[in-house]
Parts: structure tokens; C-alpha cells; sequence
């Protein structure tokens, strides 16, 4: 299994603003580059065969107009489809509808770099409370179980209640927490408060873990 510490250091965040349907959108970003090719990285991340492996169950159309839903979270329609380079999608969950766009770029030979860009419209009172981790965790437990998937290509279906073990273990909650703190300092960076921004980054944290 990789190393939990080196993968956090291996992840950029970033965090801006964008007009969109004439209102301010927070835009996160998240991005690590794999020791794989284009082409392996593209198969991994965009179809329904390996999804599964390390992310969550998908069905649908994974096509350019298609319908695709996760199971158990979040679904939409894919609005652009560059492959092996790039797709972008809304992000449906909860009533509301967010954006998303995948990009696959070359970082050297054998290395790809995968980013993730999501754009969505927050409520201010959600973002004092918890900042850009509300959304940044889940992620960052995604590119968690991608780069475990690269490792062993051939894996299994990822199992939601070993997730569930892991991410409730000291090593699964050490790297929860080091990630919450990872967002609060990629919103400073972007200008929020810092005593604020941290204390939004410890409450995801106890969200997540269920501390109080």
C-alpha cells in the first residue's frame, strides 16, 4: 500500500473564483501526477470497467451527452468528451448541480498528471463552516484509492466497508485530518481568513470522523 503521508505531500490544491450564470462559484482544484501513461491513466478514470476499482460503482452512458450515476452519490450528463485528454460533467447530489472537468496531460515519460477541476455555487454560511474540505475530503479519498488502484491494476472492486475501516483507523483519520489541514492552507492561500479557515478545516474533519 502507498504511503498515506507521501500521498498528501504528491496532491496540489488550489482554490478560486469564477462567474457563472452571473453568480460567484468556488472553484477546487486537485491534482497529482501518476508513474502510468495517457492512455492507462484515460481507461482508469473513464470507464466503467476500472471506475469501480477505486472509486465508487458507475452505470450509464459514459459517452459525450450520456446520463452516468454513481452509486449511491452523485450522477449527471457528460458535456464534453476529449479522449484520452479530457471530460467534463455536471455533478448532481442533493438537489443541487455542480461542475466538473477531468484533464490528462503528459509529465514526463511513463508520467500523466490528472486534474480535477470542480466548480460549484456555496452557500456562504456552508463555506465559514467547512470551508473547501466539505468537498476536497472526498477527493482527496478518490485520488487516495487511485493511486492504490495504479499500484495493483488488476484489484477488485473497491469495497465501500473496508473504505469505511480504513478511513476509521488511526492511519485512515491521521490522513483525514492531514488533509482537512491541507485545504485550510490551500484557502489561505486564496485569501480566506486563517484562524477561520482552519477552524472550517477541523470541523470537516470531526464531520468525517465523526469527532467531537
Amino acid at each position: 500500500m502507498p504511503d498515506e503521508n507521501e500521498q498528501i505531500d504528491a496532491v496540489t490544491r488550489g482554490l478560486s473564483n469564477r462567474e457563472v450564470d452571473g453568480r460567484t462559484a468556488k472553484v477546487a482544484t486537485i491534482d497529482q501526477v501518476y508513474a502510468t501513461d495517457i492512455d492507462d491513466l484515460w481507461e482508469a478514470v473513464a470507464t466503467a470497467e476500472r471506475i469501480p476499482r477505486w472509486f465508487l460503482p458507475i452505470s450509464g452512458e459514459l459517452k459525450q451527452g450520456g446520463h452516468y450515476q454513481l452509486e449511491g452519490n452523485a450522477g449527471g450528463t457528460i458535456t464534453a468528451c476529449d479522449k484520452p485528454h479530457s471530460y467534463a460533467a455536471t455533478w448532481e447530489f442533493g438537489g443541487m448541480v455542480s461542475w466538473i472537468t477531468v484533464r490528462l496531460t503528459p509529465a514526463g515519460e511513463g508520467h500523466t498528471r490528472f486534474e480535477l477541476e470542480h466548480v460549484a455555487h456555496v452557500d456562504d454560511a456552508l463555506w465559514e463552516q467547512f470551508g473547501p474540505g466539505a468537498t476536497g475530503l472526498g477527493w482527496e479519498m478518490g485520488l487516495w484509492g487511485l493511486v492504490n488502484h495504479l499500484a495493483d491494476p488488476t484489484s477488485t472492486p473497491a469495497d465501500p466497508a473496508a473504505a469505511a475501516a480504513w478511513a476509521a483507523s488511526p492511519r485512515g483519520r491521521a490522513y483525514l485530518e492531514r488533509s482537512s489541514e491541507a485545504w485550510a492552507e490551500a484557502a489561505i492561500a486564496a485569501g480566506d481568513d486563517p484562524e477561520a479557515a482552519r477552524a472550517a478545516a477541523r470541523r470537516t474533519y470531526e464531520a468525517y470522523t465523526a469527532e467531537s
